[in-house]
């Protein structure tokens, strides 16, 4: 998936298998789009790790939904991208404010402002809600989407 679009998740085979180690991996040979020769890459890898952070997944159900990540105080920062359709890299983080109410939130794909007048997501405990609303579409009923969570 690439950071600096809303596209649907690419189906080309972008890496290739067999060499790859917990510090390297590798490209497909002849991919142009992530092996062009002179080009500088930027890949971010992200993983679980029990009570600080959630690589997750899940379906929409248009409404409302908790996203059990095992955090005992919630999350801090949120990041959600639909993988079925186009769709932005939301993110929403403490710092900003997620709360029962409106939540700001950034698109990483975009260089908009920050939106304030929507309530994605809402604070749980062991995690954190998502809320179908129109202004991100985070939660539409049968959609497909990842993301990262940090206690």
């Amino acid at each position: 998936m690439f950071l600096e679009t809303n596209a649907i998740v690419e189906s080309t085979n972008y890496w290739s298998s067999g060499s790859d180690s917990a510090t390297t991996f590798s490209t497909r040979a002849g991919n142009s789009t992530s092996n062009s020769n002179g080009q500088t890459y930027v890949a971010y890898l992200f993983a679980t790790l029990a009570g600080v952070s959630k690589v997750f997944s899940y379906t929409g159900n248009g409404s409302s939904q908790t996203i059990n990540c095992g955090f005992t105080g919630g999350s801090r920062f949120v990041m959600i991208k639909r993988t079925d359709s186009t769709g932005n890299w939301y993110v929403w983080d403490s710092a900003r404010g997620i709360v029962a109410g409106n939540d700001p939130h950034l698109s990483l794909n975009s260089t908009a402002a920050e939106v304030t007048t929507d309530d994605s997501v809402d604070t749980d405990n062991t995690g954190f809600i998502v809320n179908q609303v129109a202004a991100t579409n985070v939660n539409v009923s049968s959609a497909t989407y990842i993301g990262l969570a940090i206690a």
